[in-house]
Parts: structure tokens; C-alpha cells; sequence
């Protein structure tokens, strides 16, 4: 996969090489963290997050090396959709019918208690969606 518009690239350090896996760090840092004054704001803000890449996936590299994470920006699309709008939509639907039946405390339970089986699912369909979710390395 090569960095093209239809491709999203962050830059990252290998952490550490697993049996199968390559694990990339990437330290995402908002617009505050640059800014002159940051120091004297709590606004600033860093995170470190880690990337598991599939060894066929990433060439040779080795511990400490730089290297640029490459996904298809179809993968974050869907990922988004996956995350954020279908349990909206869950929660949002089940609230409005079962406020129809029972009281708006229980129909509010019931509307969170909809996304423990959505989570479940997530969770078990795990390795099939790193199939579709699948991040690529570039030197």
C-alpha cells in the first residue's frame, strides 16, 4: 500500500518485533502541544498509541527504526462507522421504542444495555475485522 489520497500515513517508531507481529508506537500530539505557551496551559495534550502491524506487512525492520504506518482511509471510514454512528443509532432507536413500553428509566437502561451484545460481537468478530482494518509499513 503506498501513501496515495486515498491513503492515511502517520509517523512511528517499532516498539518491539513479536512472533507474528510488529508493533509500531505513534505519538499523536494535538494542535496545543506545539503552541508557544503550552506550558503554562493543561489544554496540551500527547498520547502514545500502539499499532500492531503483521510481519508479512512490513519488510524488514528492526527495533528502534523509524517508519510511516500506512491504512486505506476507507478502513478509518468504516471504523468510524463501526465506533461511533452504529451505536448512536442503537442506543438512539432502542431509547425511542421502549420509551412506548415502560417507563423512561428502564427505557434508558435498556438503550445502554444494547450495546453490551453490540461490544460482544465487536469483540468476538475481532480478528475478521483486523482483516479489513489492515495497516501496512513504509521506510
Amino acid at each position: 500500500m503506498s501513501t496515495s489520497p486515498d491513503c492515511v500515513a502517520k509517523a512511528g517508531v517499532v516498539q518491539s518485533i513479536e512472533s507474528r507481529k510488529v508493533i509500531v508506537k505513534i505519538v499523536s500530539l494535538s494542535a496545543c502541544a506545539s503552541c508557544h505557551a503550552n506550558g503554562a496551559c493543561t489544554a496540551s495534550d500527547t498520547s502514545e498509541k500502539l499499532i500492531e502491524v503483521d510481519l508479512a506487512d512490513a519488510g524488514d525492520v528492526k527495533p528502534g527504526q523509524s517508519v510511516t504506518v500506512n491504512v486505506e482511509s476507507s478502513a478509518g471510514n468504516l471504523a468510524l462507522f463501526y465506533g461511533y454512528v452504529m451505536p448512536f443509532l442503537l442506543v438512539f432507536i432502542s431509547l425511542i421504542l421502549a420509551v412506548y413500553f415502560v417507563s423512561e428509566l428502564v427505557a434508558g437502561l435498556i438503550a445502554l444495555g444494547v450495546l453490551v451484545p453490540y461490544y460482544g460481537a465487536l469483540y468476538l468478530l475481532r480478528d475478521r475485522m483486523g482483516k479489513r482494518f489492515r495497516f501496512t509499513l513504509s521506510h
